[in-house]
């Protein structure tokens, strides 16, 4: 994902791919609110490349569920992706403040590498820092 490319797919890894993404949007169109169905499309969209896909999945995410801290954080990534790092940084802040923890994942997730060089990502050392943990 992140602003690196993504991992180059086999063929038959991608086909697998394509079928999933039209299966789940199938799910989707008939369940706009199908949580599970959306997390895993918005990762497969990734997955392809297909970051502005990923990132609308994501919006739609968060406008279910506003504040679930896996929600937010996921946002964060596809905003990084999509280089709006300053909506990225702000995210990451809300993702903190609803109870993301996961700081081991946070410091290597490759979706955030273009972000942590912004100086937006301050903001979130700092918020980091406040609460106690190891800055990433």
């Amino acid at each position: 994902m992140a602003e690196t490319k993504p991992r180059k797919l086999g063929k038959k890894e991608s086909r697998d791919l394509d079928v999933e993404i039209r299966f789940l949007e199938g799910l989707v169109r008939r369940d706009p609110a199908y949580i599970e169905a959306l997390q895993l499309l918005g990762d497969d969209y990734t997955r392809r490349g297909r970051v502005a896909d990923g990132l609308n999945v994501d919006i739609q995410l968060k406008t279910l569920r506003p504040n679930d801290p896996d929600v937010l954080f996921n946002l964060a990534c596809s905003l990084a992706l999509s280089r709006d790092f300053e909506a990225a940084a702000d995210e990451l802040c809300r993702a903190l403040g609803a109870g993301y923890r996961d700081f081991r994942w946070m410091s290597r997730d490759p979706d955030l590498a273009a972000l942590k060089k912004h100086p937006a990502y301050r903001r979130v050392r700092a918020l980091i820092k406040a609460l106690g943990t190891a800055v990433t």
